[in-house]
């Protein structure tokens, strides 16, 4: 079976830094774009972070020169790693597998992933 599970998120002050983890499974990880979405309540799902195979990052403006997004292919996990974190950052945040190798123009877009993780709760107070 398919599965992305995330781990690392938290409570954390303004200011401090969390990182997050996903280990995926069930599909050959390595070969696809993967993504860092997050969702606060009444808002819609945002890209903020996304890598392809070869290592190329992009990044939401919310979140460039803050976050930083990693892959290990021997040990199959994604990272985010989170730093001077802002309340407005509070969402729950989702590790996600796009359609396809290259994470392209529209890696911002929820419509460019089709399989997700359940999320883990990040609050900045």
């Amino acid at each position: 079976d398919v599965q992305l599970v995330e781990s690392g998120g938290g409570s954390v002050q303004a200011g401090g830094s969390l990182r997050l983890s996903c280990t995926p499974s069930g599909f050959p990880y390595t070969k696809f774009c993967m993504g860092w979405l997050r969702q606060a309540p009444g808002n819609e799902r945002e890209a903020v972070a996304a890598i392809d195979p070869n290592g190329k990052t992009t990044y939401s403006d919310s979140v460039k020169g803050r976050f930083v997004v990693s892959r290990d292919h021997t040990e199959n996990i994604l990272y985010l790693q989170m730093n001077r974190l802002k309340p407005e950052d509070t969402a729950r945040y989702y590790c996600a597998a796009a359609r396809r190798f290259w994470c392209g123009g529209n890696w911002y877009s929820g419509r460019t992933y089709n399989k997700w993780g359940q999320g883990t709760q990040v609050t900045v107070s």
